[in-house]
C-alpha cells in the first residue's frame, strides 16, 4: 500500500479541519478521488428490501452525475452502496477500520478488490491491524469529513451511523435522511423530526 503524512501536499484538505486528524493516511487506490464532490452513504447493517432499493436508486443518479460514493464497507447499505456505484461504472471509496491489507468482513474481500482497482480504500491504521470494536467510531469521523454532505439510509438510533451523523453535525456538513414508515421509531425518523 502507499501512504501520505498529514504534511504531503496531497494529504486531504477535509481531513486538516479535524479535531484529530489522522498524522498517516494508508490507501490504495486513487487518492485523487477524494478531491472530487462526494457524497457519504451510510445505514443500516440490516437493511430490508426497501433500503436497498433506494440504496441504488440513489446511488444510481449520484454516479451518473459523477459524484464519488463514501462508505465503510459494512454489510449492508455501504456495502450496497459501493457495489452499486461500481455497476454503474462510477468512482467508490471505502473508509476501513483495519490495515488496508486486510478486509473485514471477510464476505466483501471481492468488493474490496474491485474498490481497489476502480477506486480507493483509506485507512488510518497500518498494515495488519485486524478490525476492532474501538476502531470502527474513530473511523466515522473519517467518513464524515471527507463527504460535501452526508445521507442516512434505514439507520438504527443507536449505531455507528449516528456516531458518524454527529460528526458530520459537528464539521457543518449536510445530512440528509431517506424516512422510514411514519409508525417506525427509527434513526432516520429521529433526525428528520429534529431538523
Amino acid at each position: 500500500c502507499e501512504f501520505v503524512t498529514i504534511i504531503s501536499k496531497n494529504y486531504p484538505l477535509k481531513l486538516k479541519h479535524l479535531n484529530r486528524p489522522p498524522f498517516v493516511l494508508f490507501y490504495k487506490g486513487d487518492l485523487s478521488l477524494l478531491d472530487s464532490k462526494c457524497i457519504s452513504i451510510i445505514g443500516s447493517r440490516k437493511n430490508t428490501e426497501y433500503g436497498e432499493k433506494i440504496t441504488r436508486q440513489i446511488v444510481k443518479e449520484l454516479t451518473i452525475n459523477n459524484i464519488n460514493i463514501i462508505s465503510g464497507l459494512a454489510l449492508g447499505i455501504d456495502s450496497i452502496a459501493h457495489e452499486e456505484s461500481l455497476n454503474n461504472l462510477g468512482k467508490t471509496i471505502a473508509v476501513l477500520g483495519n490495515g488496508v491489507n486486510e478486509c473485514y468482513p471477510f464476505r466483501n474481500n471481492k468488493l474490496q478488490k474491485e474498490i481497489i482497482k476502480n477506486g480507493l480504500i483509506i485507512s488510518e491504521y497500518p498494515p495488519n491491524v485486524k478490525p476492532s470494536r474501538i476502531n470502527f467510531p474513530k473511523r466515522n469521523r473519517i467518513i464524515a469529513a471527507l463527504c460535501d454532505a452526508l445521507l442516512v439510509i434505514e439507520a438504527n438510533k443507536r449505531s455507528g451511523t449516528m456516531i458518524t451523523v454527529n460528526e458530520a453535525l459537528n464539521l457543518g456538513k449536510d445530512i440528509m435522511c431517506v424516512p422510514n414508515r411514519v409508525d417506525e421509531d427509527s434513526g432516520c425518523n429521529e433526525l428528520i423530526k429534529n431538523g
